[in-house]
């Protein structure tokens, strides 16, 4: 057997983009990981609310095995029997008419971008589009989805930013109407407001349901296109299939991707027929929809009706919150608050504390449990969709002991 391949030596061939924790991980099963020690952890992350499914799951194995013996890239320049199934049960099962496909949530949020700036253009009549999107957001890594990003820290040194973005608070209604009523004063500017259902990274923070009754119709009455990034929310991580359902609201555009193929990289922007303005050559990806990722995002689309994961999520998900409830009061001093939707949980930490999020995540590390920060107050709980109850009674005792040890 080939000796491990250390830390030490994979930094020295890998940039440093990532803080990694000191732990490489081997094999999984389930929601089960094992590192190269042969260690056993539960895995509450999911490579950050991607594997829908776990790891090594029949389904996908099946997937992969049956679609790489026949076919797994061809580029766009023919159809593809994978893709065209996989759009159709996208658009059957959600608000859009039709799909494009890339590769990653950062892919997929530039195209709906891109598509809001042409609808403005063509169809409204705007020079100088602005997408309007909320602080603490997270839409990507690329220049002009970090720019969209309503987090400072994200964009330090990668200026000049793309111009064309307008930021408002999250969940305040006040704010967002100020800000159209400033930006479209002289004539109309405002293309699209571009929101997630609940905010992952900026710290696991739900929408407000009237927030966003309001702001649709808003977008009605002024012919705003309502963009929702369901990157990390969508796929039925919220108990909901897509987040905008737990709102009660129907976007123009939304945006899929991490749980799309369970862990298979792909994306995907979906759009109303109304708004669906581009033409051949206005926009394009040399891997985005290739019959692999399709054929697997397919086999998890299918196992997550087919299987009933949406009521998993639900009872696992009402399960793990009431358990970090009853935790929190036991450390004050600690825990603010939990919130959350489905298996999308965050446990808030004390301001006032000098206890961070990354002294949890790793101090759960040593005891089995992974779990992935939400910011530096805010410990993300997201384990795949199928989680078994007795999974979640073993996180809640991990973390109950590390919170006491604490």
């Amino acid at each position: 057997m080939p000796a491990a391949f250390s830390p030490a030596e994979f930094d020295e061939y890998v940039m440093h983009t990532y803080a990694r924790f000191p732990l490489t991980l081997d094999r999984g099963e389930g929601c089960r990981v094992w590192d190269t020690d042969g260690r056993e952890y539960l895995d509450f992350v999911a490579g950050i609310a991607t594997c829908t499914l776990g790891h090594a799951h029949p389904v996908l194995i099946d997937a992969v095995t049956e679609q790489i013996q026949k076919l797994h890239h061809i580029s766009n320049l023919y159809y593809n029997e994978a893709q065209g199934k996989l759009a159709q049960w996208l658009v059957q099962h959600s608000t859009g008419d039709r799909a494009f496909f890339c590769n990653s949530g950062a892919e997929a949020n530039e195209g709906a971008i891109k598509l809001a700036r042409k609808y403005a253009h063509t169809v409204r009549g705007i020079d100088n589009p602005i997408v309007i999107t909320a602080k603490a957001s997270f839409h990507g890594r690329t220049l002009a989805t970090i720019t969209a990003t309503g987090q400072p820290k994200y964009q330090k040194n990668f200026s000049p930013l793309m111009p064309g973005f307008y930021y408002v608070p999250y969940n305040d209604i006040a704010a967002i109407e100020l800000a159209i009523s400033y930006l479209d004063y002289e004539k109309p500017q405002v293309a699209a407001i571009m929101m997630e259902a609940l905010q992952g990274e900026g710290g696991v923070s739900p929408g407000d349901r009237a927030y966003f009754q309001r702001i649709r119709e808003i977008c009605d009455a002024k012919g705003i296109l309502l963009i929702m990034d369901e990157v990390q929310v969508g796929m039925g991580r919220t108990g909901h299939l897509w987040g905008y359902e737990a709102l009660g609201i129907e976007p123009d555009i939304f945006t899929s991707a991490k749980g799309l193929g369970g862990g298979i990289p792909i994306g995907a922007m979906l759009c109303k027929s109304s708004c669906d303005v581009f033409a051949p050559g206005d926009h394009a990806s040399t891997f985005g929809g290739n019959p692999f990722a399709c054929a697997v995002a397919l086999a998890v689309c299918q196992t997550l009706e087919q299987n009933r994961l949406l009521q998993n999520v639900q009872a696992r998900g009402e399960q793990l919150r009431q358990g970090l409830e009853a935790i929190a009061p036991k450390y004050p001093n600690l825990i603010s608050q939990v919130r959350g939707w489905g298996l999308i949980n965050g446990l808030v930490l004390n301001a006032e504390n000098e206890v961070n999020s990354a002294a949890i995540v790793k101090a759960a590390m040593a005891e089995g449990l992974l779990l992935v920060p939400a910011g530096l107050k805010v410990v993300r709980f997201v384990p795949p969709l199928i989680v078994t109850e007795a999974e979640i009674d073993r996180a809640l005792a991990v973390i109950d002991r590390v919170l006491a040890e604490l």
